[in-house]
């Protein structure tokens, strides 16, 4: 037997079904039965997490209450930019939330790396900022121009342009990255690794979404215990 998983997914949907291949792609399973049970909720209607105001906590908190009444027993949000809601989301249900960019903050100390590139809305910034300091690593982000030119790219992978240009716009933004110090570069954004790979930098590339389909597993495998509420 394992956990129930609950996934508050739809930030984007695309990023979401990326997160759900992740997670079975890491299952150690012979057969159907060998699987994760997962609970999704797939909402697209979730107000925009980049507008401030939009109301988006109280309707996630909603989300994980649903999620809770259906048995799920442990949360997981492919989602870094609303996990500024991650104490509301816990409150409301009383589930364990699986953190991503706790996750990832981690992975990056473990690498070794003092300067740390984050290619991230402005609010899932906020949070890599904070965790990465706790840790005593600095965070290089990109400057206003070029934050300006990633968030145009998140809202295009989200109507689906995954194309060639694309996908050398995100590089060249990762690249801009590493030129002012990063040692490391973690996909903040969901949508990020939807056009970016290791192969397309010279330095380490740490994805949030597919270091919290590990842990998901690990947890509702109990493998580790799930983190406290």
């Amino acid at each position: 037997m394992s956990l129930i998983l609950g996934v508050l997914g739809g930030m984007g949907p695309a990023a979401t079904l990326d997160f759900l291949g992740k997670l079975q792609a890491y299952t150690p399973a012979e057969g159907d039965q060998d699987h994760i049970r997962v609970l999704m909720d797939l909402n697209p209607q979730v107000p925009d997490r980049n507008v401030q105001g939009s109301g988006a906590g109280p309707v996630l908190a909603e989300m994980a209450g649903g999620l809770a009444g259906g048995g799920a027993e442990v949360l997981a949000m492919p989602c870094n930019t609303a996990h500024a809601h991650a104490t509301l989301i816990t409150r409301a249900c009383g589930l364990p939330l699986i953190d991503m960019i706790g996750g990832a903050a981690k992975a990056a100390a473990d690498a070794g790396a003092r300067r740390v590139g984050v290619l991230g809305t402005k609010g899932a910034l906020r949070l890599y900022r904070e965790y990465l300091a706790a840790r005593g690593l600095g965070m290089v982000a990109l400057g206003p121009e070029r934050q300006e030119a990633f968030m145009g790219l998140v809202y295009r992978i989200k109507a689906g342009d995954l194309t060639a240009e694309t996908r050398a716009e995100m590089a060249a933004l990762a690249h801009t990255l590493v030129a002012d110090g990063a040692e490391t570069l973690i996909a903040g954004c969901t949508e990020a690794p939807l056009v970016l790979s290791h192969r397309d930098i010279q330095v380490p590339l740490i994805d949030a979404g597919d270091l919290l389909a590990r842990r998901c597993v690990a947890v509702c495998l109990e493998h580790e215990p799930p983190p406290p509420i």
